[in-house]
């Protein structure tokens, strides 16, 4: 039996020949390429620049995940939406940090209900507890508040504002691998190079210290429909 063989759209002929995929790039030329895609590539809509690392560590053993989180210095080209769970003594810090919508044991009820009009969740510690009653709806979500990832804090307007700013939450996966996105197509060189390098910094800030061998592998740079650009390691060292 004959299988047919999908066939390129003509935009994708075009931006799959940008770029080679058996050569390394470096973060500059990658960057250049997604330009030619922005012109050539005709996309309705501004793509996501998408960033994969693949890391030298354990995905079964937990003492070798790699979690964390960090800001991006010229965000992610996106309005974020900041709830915060906290005491009722500190709903009034919660509205003037900035957060889009707070609450306490009563915001825990909405939410129950299925009322979820925001991207990410911080609470203060002392609300953790009663937030687990809603761990099964936030989890799935990864919405579940997080020390790790600076959701969990006694500092409302900091994590507030690191929150706004576009701080992306990165962890490995099953296979070692860690996606995030870095910003927009929209976005100058630049922007996205520095946003790329924070997010370099931070993973090597996070490599377990019971890793062996080598902890960077590899690192890919992509867009939402369109090509992978595999990126020269060396490049990315400022």
């Amino acid at each position: 039996m004959n299988k047919k063989i999908k066939k390129l759209s003509k935009r994708m002929q075009v931006v799959s020949k940008l770029a080679d995929a058996e050569k390394f790039y470096s973060i500059d030329d990658a960057l250049s390429l997604v330009a030619k895609y922005s012109e050539k590539g005709k996309v309705k809509f501004d793509e996501t620049v998408d960033m994969v690392f693949k890391l030298g560590v354990d995905p079964k053993d937990t003492n070798n995940a790699v979690r964390g989180a960090v800001p991006m210095p010229n965000g992610l080209g996106k309005t974020i939406r900041v709830a915060v769970f906290t005491t009722p003594e500190r709903i009034k810090e919660a509205k003037e940090s900035g957060a889009d919508v707070y609450g306490s044991d009563e915001f825990i009820e909405e939410v129950k209900t299925g009322k979820m009009d925001f991207d990410v969740c911080i609470a203060t510690p002392d609300m953790m507890g009663a937030i687990s009653k809603i761990g099964r709806i936030l989890g799935p979500k990864g919405l579940m508040p997080n020390p790790k990832l600076g959701t969990v804090s006694e500092d409302i307007k900091d994590a507030v504002r690191r929150a706004k700013a576009g701080q992306v939450e990165f962890k490995t996966d099953k296979a070692s691998l860690v996606h995030a996105p870095v910003g927009k197509i929209s976005f100058t060189a630049k922007a996205l190079r520095e946003n790329i390098l924070t997010l370099y910094e931070a993973l090597l800030n996070a490599k377990p210290s019971n890793t062996k061998g080598i902890y960077m592998r590899n690192a890919y740079l992509s867009t939402t429909m369109g090509f992978s650009i595999r990126l020269d390691l060396a490049s990315l060292v400022s």
